[in-house]
């Protein structure tokens, strides 16, 4: 059995390495391949989408998996998968291809991003859990700021088909051993009797519970901001007056910020109710898109939005992986985990898309940042709701979590 910092080490590298080359690369990358390809913008960033959904249908049995064996395997059978889909895409030629593509891809990312990584914690960490997801989410934050950059070089070196090869080849080499390396999980307790208050809910139980779909449509509405902002973020910036080196300059401060927003959270709420930190973190997103739309052109107002949304993703991460646990307990943890994201990678799906079709408008930004506040408010006025109700003292909930 690995030393906590070992086990978080190796999923440290995997998380940067998965995040980077599945996620952020696309948004550098998409340009070169809707020349190279002759397709529409639709279809490029469709694929992208289709893998997200794709990744969100495949939660609820992936969390059961990693319920039933724990990371070891099932995460490295997802880096596998990112070699085969990014060697795949790598090859395609024509629309067909490219999608097939993008739905091994969408798989893999369901078997080894953060849903993957907090539940193979979850198993190996008791009270440490949400200490040990903490920390991986404060070396994820990197991924951005790291693949960024390198992705850009890449492309410009080598073209856009050796780039998806080369992160294909690096997840093969590097994540896969490395997962493997996670070595065996804790051996679990016996069946917990239905009578003992402090079981965790099962998957069929926590369903059925008022705050769990309540918390999942306020995941999946901030999820929708969040991926919105995520692919069209320097159009956006560019279409309000930034030229395009300040707005990539201004949106580079994200990166900082969620780390930042992390970092205050192991400082400063490490032994607050993550009910209670959720609060904040969902106020700060239309605070944010709130300062954007008063400020519009104004360097300022970008700069404040920027350093609120990066905090506010920052902590929400840690969130996704606490809140689950604190209201649902630890036993059956990948699996509620898994169905509970689910509707939120459905909605990222959606967002880019969205996003992509009302900044085609004459007043696209302003009507973008005007669905994008109402989706924000919409997912404070969930969450506090769910929260809420999953307070009642009637309800049971897994104590030891909070």
């Amino acid at each position: 059995m690995h030393r906590p910092s070992t086990t978080i080490g190796i999923l440290a590298v995997t998380q940067i390495v998965s995040w980077g080359s599945l996620y952020y690369a696309f948004t550098i990358l998409a340009p070169g391949i809707r020349r190279d390809l002759g397709l529409a913008p639709e279809l490029v960033f469709g694929a992208f989408s289709w893998a997200l959904l794709v990744a969100g249908l495949a939660a609820t049995p992936v969390g059961i998996l990693l319920d039933r064996h724990g990371g070891r395997h099932v995460m490295a059978a997802g880096s596998f998968l990112c070699f085969l889909g990014m060697a795949w895409l790598a090859r395609c030629t024509d629309v067909a291809s490219y999608y097939a593509a993008w739905t091994l891809i969408g798989l893999a990312m369901a078997l080894t991003l953060y849903e993957a990584a907090f539940a193979a914690i979850q198993r190996r960490f008791d009270a440490g859990a949400r200490q040990a997801m903490s920390t991986l989410t404060l070396f994820g934050g990197f991924a951005s700021t790291l693949f960024w950059p390198l992705t850009a070089w890449l492309e410009t070196s080598y073209g856009w088909r050796d780039t998806y090869l080369l992160y294909g080849i690096v997840q093969l080499a590097v994540c896969m051993p490395l997962h493997l390396c996670l070595g065996a999980d804790v051996p679990r307790a016996g069946p917990q009797q239905r009578d003992d208050p402090a079981r965790g809910h099962t998957l069929a139980e926590a369903v059925r519970h008022p705050a769990f779909w309540t918390l999942a449509l306020a995941f999946a509405a901030n999820t929708f901001v969040f991926s919105a902002m995520a692919v069209h973020l320097i159009p956006l910036f560019e279409r309000l007056g930034q030229a395009r080196g300040t707005a990539v300059l201004l949106a580079a401060l994200i990166g900082p910020m969620q780390v930042a927003g992390r970092v205050g959270e192991m400082a400063f709420a490490r032994h607050t109710a993550p009910q209670t930190v959720g609060k904040l973190t969902f106020a700060m997103l239309p605070a944010a898109l709130a300062v954007i739309a008063l400020g519009g052109a104004q360097a300022w107002s970008v700069a404040a939005f920027c350093a609120l949304y990066g905090l506010s993703n920052g902590i929400l991460t840690i969130l996704r992986g606490s809140l689950p646990r604190a209201l649902f307990g630890r036993e059956h943890y990948g699996a509620i985990a898994g169905a509970m994201a689910g509707p939120a990678l459905v909605s990222k799906a959606a967002g880019p898309l969205i996003a992509a079709a009302l900044l085609r408008r004459v007043d696209g930004a302003a009507l973008l940042l005007s669905v994008l506040l109402a989706m924000s408010i919409a997912s404070l006025a969930l969450y506090l709701r769910a929260v809420g109700v999953g307070a009642r003292p009637e309800e049971t909930f897994d104590k030891r979590a909070v």
